[in-house]
């Protein structure tokens, strides 16, 4: 297999708190890479580092091959990355379709007349075909959530952030969610998911990572890390033995 994203050595400080700590991981392409750890542990922090949203101290991101460390926002976007966020924030005024414009054109620098297949095919991927002259600000949440996802395909990446997009949905909702995410990865789109819907990445991942004060606490076999009491004691409230 080859090696889809590395993050090696990478260190984070916000004045005097350091929130990410000397944090390698590496995701092979085409894997289903879960990521859990408990608020404030550096995992949207690490994300905001792959993809450019902020800056790290120390440490480098190769994707690809390809040292990123310095790269842009728009050049890590259009070089492949694309991802959710945890609160969807689409163009409200907008249409669904308008938003997948934006995003396929300013993502994949595109012109807007050779973006429209690759946003029609998304829409159908994530089943919002009937919404696509609905204005994004009347959506439902899944719908809501479901365009977040689709703005992030718009851009035709090979790696897919997924920040905590299961939150907030009903069970039914988050059922309907992890079959459009397993359909995903069956494309063969890597995939990094963080959630703490322990269910939902456990039908969908075929490894886990845990993250706690910024470090990698331990990382392997879902549901044997899951289970694990080390993990428990610091992510589910257990107690170690």
């Amino acid at each position: 297999m080859t090696v889809a994203l590395e993050t090696l050595g990478l260190r984070k400080s916000f004045g005097g708190v350091v929130v990410i700590d000397d944090l390698s991981i590496s995701v092979e392409t085409g894997e289903a890479l879960g990521i859990v750890g408990p608020n404030g542990a550096g995992k949207t922090t690490w994300f905001n580092l792959i993809t450019g949203a902020v800056n790290a101290d120390a440490g480098q991101v190769v994707f690809q091959g390809k040292d990123i460390t310095r790269f842009p926002r728009h050049k890590r976007c259009r070089e492949g990355i694309g991802r959710t966020f945890q609160i969807p924030k689409p163009f409200s005024g907008m249409t669904v379709f308008e938003n997948m414009l934006v995003a396929a054109t300013h993502g994949r620098n595109m012109a807007e007349r050779a973006s429209y297949d690759r946003c029609v095919e998304v829409l159908e991927i994530t089943g919002l075909m009937d919404k696509v002259n609905t204005l994004a600000g009347s959506l439902t949440l899944l719908d809501r959530k479901r365009l977040e996802l689709a703005r992030a395909l718009a851009t035709d990446p090979s790696l897919l952030l997924l920040d905590e997009i299961a939150g907030g949905l009903t069970q039914v909702e988050v059922e309907e969610l992890i079959e459009e995410i397993i359909k995903l990865r069956e494309t063969g789109i890597t995939i990094v998911w963080i959630e703490h819907i322990v269910h939902a990445l456990l039908a969908v991942v075929n490894r886990i990572v845990v993250i706690n004060f910024g470090q990698k606490l331990c990382e392997g076999d879902p549901h044997e890390v899951m289970n694990s009491q080390e993990v428990q004691a610091c992510y589910m409230g257990g107690t170690p033995a």
